[in-house]
């Protein structure tokens, strides 16, 4: 968790209730390239205590997005600016299993106020810092 994810909930909840679908490790793995430092209940148990989530849940192991809005049934979707889905093929999607009252929208804006403000740039910061000191160690 960082800010940029914080700042996701909470403007969601200016639009209504939140609630939360934590990827699995296998789908995180799909979708980043590479396995998730934090395992899923780690993250899930971490999400379910953060002000304005009503509830979270991890989401489903065969990946069935439109499944998983079904279960929640809710009037919208807002995805964060850097997830990888299509706001219009998941509308569509969407529209074809009967929901089309299920508004789908991206938060277009950055939460960019710190340097570190993703989870790419928090890894990425730790692998500079562990060669750095192990650097100074070998000399």
């Amino acid at each position: 968790m960082h800010p940029g994810h914080i700042y996701l909930i909470s403007e969601a909840a200016k639009l209504g209730e939140v609630h939360v679908i934590v990827a699995t490790d296998k789908n995180r793995e799909l979708y980043s390239g590479t396995k998730p430092i934090i395992p899923e209940q780690q993250r899930l148990e971490v999400v379910s205590n953060i002000k304005n989530v009503a509830s979270a849940k991890l989401g489903r192991h065969d990946n069935d997005t439109l499944k998983t809005v079904q279960e929640f049934n809710p009037d919208l979707i807002l995805l964060g600016p850097d997830q990888k889905f299509s706001v219009e093929k998941l509308s569509k999607a969407l529209k074809s299993k009967g929901m089309e009252h299920v508004k789908v929208m991206r938060l277009e804006k950055y939460y960019n106020k710190y340097e570190l403000h993703s989870s790419s740039l928090i890894k990425k910061k730790i692998v500079e810092q562990y060669v750095k000191n192990h650097e100074s160690d070998e000399k």
